[in-house]
């Protein structure tokens, strides 16, 4: 499976500290689960995938290289969001990104998945 390693490399070291985190080949990605619930993917292009509070979407899509997630050319349900290599490329703009999907996953309950 292809994914991007660097990308990968990255998320691991950010969620290093999170305890019970698990990785897993979805959606053509390296996907990271916390909590047994899905946080980022590492995608093939070097985009990630986030699972973000759906109440905050509308204002995330409006960050740089931020856009609405789709699966075999359909929209996702509301709080999935990719962003394209660009909008990741500082600590800064990676760690903000990965604090709301983390934010999100410690908020979501077991029958949101």
């Amino acid at each position: 499976m292809a994914y991007d390693k660097e990308l990968a490399d990255r998320i691991r070291d950010a969620l290093s500290g999170e305890p019970q985190v698990r990785e897993v080949k979805m959606f053509g990605s390296l996907a990271f689960m916390v909590n047994e619930r899905m946080v980022a993917t590492a995608k093939p292009d070097g985009r990630i995938m986030l699972r973000c509070d759906p109440a905050r979407v509308d204002e995330l899509l409006g960050r740089e290289g931020a856009e609405w997630a789709e699966m075999r050319g359909k929209p996702m349900s509301k709080g999935w969001i990719v962003v394209d290599a660009y909008g990741i490329e500082s600590d800064e703009e990676f760690g903000s990104w990965l604090a709301e999907a983390l934010d999100y996953n410690g908020k979501a309950g077991d029958d949101d998945d």
